[in-house]
């Protein structure tokens, strides 16, 4: 868009030139003036959009899929019902267990009735020490058994909890894979249904390792201040802002394949513009500049002798300036040199153009 009206305005500056003009060889040009004022000094990289939390939902029990509670899509809370497995094979596992825990309490409040009788027979010499000691090994195994039915009840309890499923974590439910009627086992890798949090939700990207003492100035400056180095994620076409977040932390070792370090932001996500999946352009802002010089991109040229402008000079003809870049976004580029605020450079029609040429110029907003 920028450069398409920058066209425009020169060929309106064109047509308006008189033919002695033109005949002169007078160039129309769109120019602009550097700018000064606050830049934020970013580094970016194609990144990754991943839920905060995810989690297939499998079943802990075997059993038939009787009833599905939730809807796809929806959000959940932990704890919430998602799905029932039939219950009743498990109910059944409870009431033997208990039942087996009752018979053997049965058992033991006989032992200790024989005890009692051994242990008085046993002080008038009417029964033998080995009878005595065997019946209090038998209350003693007794209660042992005992035990184990507890442990086996609450097992027996357990397996019928996991019945009935619930949502682990919060979030988004995703498309339901097995529907009520199938039969689903432990073993099954794909589950149920995925649970995906995506308030917040998280933005992985990799930065070059050089970029290492920048990024660790920036969390320590964040850290100082109580705010965390800001992260933008833009949409592919880098002109659309999706979302403003922060960086949580970096990667604990560089990526020796690549020679980067992973990085993560967090994302609130309130109005759902980040899915899972997702590639965005995220942008970490490391640090502001107070007062920085700045142009459009298009203004600067590369040459064999490096960057350059053409900088309109005060009797409207051209000259060439070599130029120190710092940050360049595409959209706008930091001068560390060359240029001073309030030059006036070229944006438009530098093809026609060198050293000396004379110019029509017409003026746009600087970064239009």
């Amino acid at each position: 868009m920028a450069r398409g009206l920058a066209a425009a305005l020169a060929l309106s500056c064109l047509l308006a030139l008189p033919a002695a003009a033109l005949a002169q060889g007078v160039v129309p040009v769109t120019a602009t003036t550097v700018a000064q004022g606050r830049l934020p000094i970013e580094l970016s990289n194609i990144g990754t959009v991943q839920a905060w939390q995810s989690v297939v939902v499998r079943t802990r029990v075997n059993g038939t899929l009787d009833r599905v509670f939730f809807k796809e899509g929806q959000e959940v809370q932990p704890g919430d019902r998602l799905a029932e497995i039939d219950p009743r094979p498990y109910q059944a596992a409870l009431d033997a267990a208990a039942a087996k825990k009752a018979q053997d309490e049965a058992v033991l409040a006989n032992a200790i009735r024989d005890l009692a009788r051994y242990a008085s027979l046993a002080s008038r010499d009417f029964a033998s020490r080995q009878q005595l000691d065997t019946q209090q090994a038998l209350v003693a195994q007794t209660r042992a058994t005992i035990e184990g039915d507890d442990a086996a009840i609450a097992a027996a309890r357990i397996n019928l909890g996991y019945t009935m499923i619930t949502a682990p974590i919060p979030g988004r439910v995703g498309l339901r894979i097995v529907d009520p009627g199938n039969v689903v086992q432990t073993t099954d890798a794909s589950g149920i249904v995925t649970i995906a949090q995506d308030h917040p939700i998280a933005v992985i990207f990799a930065l070059p390792q050089q970029d290492i003492p920048a990024i660790h100035a920036a969390m320590a400056a964040g850290a100082g201040s109580g705010r965390q180095a800001e992260v933008d994620a833009y949409a592919s076409d880098d002109r659309t802002r999706l979302a403003q977040g922060h960086l949580v932390t970096m990667d604990n070792a560089i990526d020796p394949a690549t020679g980067t370090i992973r990085l993560k932001a967090e994302f609130a996500n309130a109005d759902n513009a980040l899915t899972p999946g997702q590639f965005v352009q995220a942008r970490l802002i490391v640090r502001t500049e107070p007062a920085a010089l700045t142009v459009p991109s298009v203004a600067v040229e590369r040459g064999t002798d490096g960057l350059f402008v053409f900088r309109v000079a005060a009797n409207d003809t051209v000259q060439v300036v070599k130029v120190r870049v710092g940050q360049d976004n595409g959209q706008v580029a930091q001068i560390l040199s060359g240029l001073a605020k309030g030059d006036r450079v070229v944006v438009n029609g530098q093809s026609r153009l060198t050293a000396g040429t004379h110019v029509s110029v017409v003026i746009a907003k600087a970064g239009s």
